[in-house]
């Protein structure tokens, strides 16, 4: 499929050839609902922790004997229903990461790609370098219309994340970073001439230098 090569100055430097089977699949939702989960799931730090009774500190005596009072018996006064007992079922400090099968991940990435050229949310530009300032980049990336946008390179210019770190709703990528969260949470994608054949050695569709021609 052709699609236009752009320019961080909105012009045009030609066309390039993007492969069906990244591009143009069928989007799957559910895989990528899926897919999302797993990323997400793997971002929790799962640091929450409640004491149990064994944890809380108290004494270990009996509050009173076992007979004779007229009250319930009780046991100690570390246990849940006292004030200063501990939670019964609380949360531990635990992993959420799950496995997901490579093949899902897979299909989760292209249903993404394939996603965003179906909606004309896909940008191929020739190049993203910058000279670290933030402010003539703002501009550039005022006159595309980009409010949100994820930039995806092979190898990132150092310049261009610096100038782009500052600026909100803008992020930039390497393709070994390209995943499904972020693709789905930008408005648009923008992937360079170098990002593409980066995606396609990734996904194992091979390398071949992109055609551009005027």
């Amino acid at each position: 499929m052709q699609i236009e090569i752009r320019t961080l100055d909105n012009g045009l430097a030609g066309t390039a050839e993007l492969p069906e089977q990244i591009f143009g699949a069928d989007p799957r939702a559910d895989i990528m609902a899926r897919v999302v989960h797993w990323q997400l799931a793997k971002r929790r730090a799962g640091t929450h922790k409640t004491k149990g009774m064994g944890e809380v500190s108290g004494t270990t005596k009996k509050p009173y004997r076992q007979k004779g009072t007229g009250r319930a018996r009780q046991g100690s006064l570390r246990a849940p229903q006292f004030r200063t007992g501990g939670v019964v079922h609380g949360p531990v400090t635990r992993s959420h990461e799950y496995d997901l099968p490579k093949k899902l991940r897979r299909l989760g990435l292209i249903s993404a790609l394939s996603q965003k050229h179906a909606e004309g949310k896909l940008v191929v530009l020739d190049a993203a370098a910058a000279d670290g300032k933030t402010r003539p980049l703002v501009q550039r990336l005022k006159a595309l219309g980009w409010d949100s946008a994820l930039v995806v390179d092979s190898i990132v210019d150092a310049g261009f994340l610096r100038a782009a770190r500052n600026i909100p709703g803008i992020d930039v990528l390497p393709t070994v970073g390209a995943n499904v969260y972020d693709i789905l949470r930008h408005d648009v994608l923008a992937i360079t001439t170098a990002g593409v054949e980066g995606l396609k050695a990734r996904l194992g569709f091979g390398t071949g230098e992109i055609g551009a021609s005027a």
